[in-house]
């Protein structure tokens, strides 16, 4: 047993293998990568809360793939109650309003 904390001697939870100049120009990476990550999951799982997807907002609330699960719902799988709903009140022509009609 004694041997074991010969070889840990020196060891710190905080070591690197890299050089601390490299850490340093990855900082700004790293920073981005959580911004993004945390902005499109945000976004992904807001969508699949409303439109009331429970398996795509578990998903997307357990799986991290820096933002590619979340873009791959937002442009496939999301479906987008606000633009059809819009169209239903939005803009049409009266030919087509049944009340117009009556």
């Amino acid at each position: 047993m004694r041997r074991m904390y010969t070889y840990m001697h020196g060891f710190s939870p905080l070591y690197s293998p890299f050089a601390p100049a490299l850490m340093l120009a990855l900082l700004p990476f790293l920073i981005l990568a959580a911004v993004w990550t945390i902005a499109i999951k945000g976004y992904a799982l807001w969508h699949a809360a409303r439109n009331g997807q429970k398996e795509w907002f578990v998903a997307l609330l357990i799986i991290n793939t820096l933002g590619i699960l979340e873009l791959i719902y937002l442009v496939w799988f999301r479906s987008d109650k606000q633009k059809n709903s819009h169209h239903a009140h939005g803009s049409h022509t009266p030919a087509h309003d049944s009340s117009a009609q009556v």
